[in-house]
């Protein structure tokens, strides 16, 4: 997401901050390489025309400042001009004071609405509240099956129908039987549709009349780019949408999208898909995203990943146990898997400051398939408990013992164990007060 918008950002601006002195001339030159980066990135042709003439504005008043790098001052304007495009601060769902809250959930088929409306449903259940979903796709062969079998998996309750095709009867069934249970958030997975189909379009227009939602999210597919635009334009002008989730912006969106959706439609993006996976639904903060793409991080977004992640009692304990004892292979078997909970290494390092595209890429070509922590897990899962604990007894034929029983090679059962000895030293003169070493990565 943003990789290649980001790296031509920073090439641009790095030109601008090597020069001592900044001129209405270097700007204007440096602008029209931003101007071109942003159209090739997909962005609505009258927003970047908008968002470049307020950025040179404030750019030819930051010449005049003596007391601060031109170079960075003009970083700073266009990081504030991103974030307001994007947005300008986070806008999270509305709740309702009398639960539940009901939130319909729309777009194009194939767009990852009924995957989308599982997450947030384990999302919002995470934040301790109780949530339902309905199956109102009654055109999707197989849709209801697949919301059910979600559910089931994240332990949250789908109410279904499979006897009628009146979405506005299942939804309002749906409701009723909500309200007893005592919900505090249901959520309607509708059917997709295009936003030109007016007989479809009126379907949902009588769903919204009949369950009156407190949020309509769009679901779209930030794959799209600009066409991501014109879909909410059409779904708002026909609902009046309440927000936007994009979808898929773990892939190669160029993000267009992402950048163009709030300026045109002024709708606020809430949520962003990242990946696959149930939890892979993060919130989506404006300020955090300008950070990420001008590769300045998002350091309180990886906070909240950890803390999310981690498990404070076993953190203690751990902590507690390597002072006295030492780290031994079920520690850092343990560690790895908490890592492996925050998701892949490349999406933890982008928002670290700094981190560039060819720091993303050597992570990538060091674990092409983004598998290196399960084989690492398979390697120490295949010792026995006495070689977990005592990796010293770990000779040549255990180690090739443990690459038969692992599938991987002997050479990265080795790496593994020196990677994992220098931890210990690290380890060691950390307990002891001490600075931890750089560790590379290998």
């Amino acid at each position: 997401m943003f990789d290649e918008l980001s790296e031509k950002l920073e090439a641009t601006f790095a030109r601008l901050r090597g020069r001592g002195v900044l001129t209405e001339a270097d700007i204007k030159e440096g602008l029209r390489e931003v101007r071109r980066v942003l159209l090739e990135a997909d962005v609505n042709f009258a927003l970047t025309r908008e968002f470049l003439e307020r950025v040179e504005k404030k750019a030819v008043e930051v010449t005049r400042l003596k007391t601060v790098s031109p170079g960075q001052q003009l970083v700073k304007v266009v990081y504030d001009e991103l974030a307001a495009m994007l947005g300008e601060r986070r806008e999270g769902l509305k709740l309702s004071s009398v639960p539940p809250t009901v939130i319909m959930m729309v777009g194009l088929q194939g767009s990852g609405k009924t995957t989308t409306a599982a997450k947030l449903a384990l999302k919002l259940k995470g934040e301790g509240r109780q949530t339902r979903l309905i199956a109102a796709d009654v055109y999707r062969p197989a849709a209801i099956d697949q919301l059910e079998t979600l559910g089931k998996q994240l332990d949250v309750p789908v109410y279904s129908d499979r006897t009628t095709q009146d979405v506005v009867k299942i939804a309002k069934a749906g409701l009723d039987q909500s309200r007893r249970e005592r919900d505090r958030v249901l959520i309607v997975d509708t059917a997709g549709r295009l936003q030109i189909d007016d007989e479809m379009m009126q379907e949902l227009e009588r769903l919204k009349a009949a369950i009156k939602p407190d949020e309509i999210l769009l679901v779209a597919d930030g794959m799209t780019g600009q066409e991501a635009v014109k879909i909410a334009q059409g779904f708002d002008a026909r609902l009046n949408v309440t927000g936007v989730i994009l979808t898929k912006m773990d892939g190669d969106a160029r993000g267009g999208a992402a950048l163009s959706i709030y300026g045109v439609t002024k709708k606020p993006i809430k949520y962003i898909g990242v990946g696959e996976k149930p939890d892979a639904l993060e919130e989506f903060h404006p300020e955090r995203m300008a950070g990420r793409i001008l590769q300045q991080g998002d350091i309180v977004s990886l906070v909240e990943k950890a803390q999310g992640a981690f498990d404070a009692d076993e953190a203690k304990r751990m902590e507690k146990k390597v002072r006295k004892e030492g780290m031994d292979l079920e520690d850092f078997l343990t560690a790895m898997k908490q890592m492996e909970r925050m998701g892949p290494i490349e999406g933890l390092l982008k928002m670290l400051p700094g981190v560039n595209a060819k720091a993303l890429k050597q992570v990538r070509e060091a674990d092409p398939d983004g598998k290196r922590m399960k084989h690492a897990e398979a390697i120490v899962l295949s010792m026995t408990k006495a070689e977990r604990k005592n990796p010293g007894l770990m000779n040549g034929g255990r180690r090739a013992r443990v690459a038969k029983g692992s599938g991987r090679p002997v050479s990265e059962v080795n790496r593994l164990l020196d990677q994992f000895k220098q931890m210990q030293q690290m380890m060691k003169k950390v307990a002891k007060g001490g600075r931890p070493p750089m560790m590379p990565f290998r």
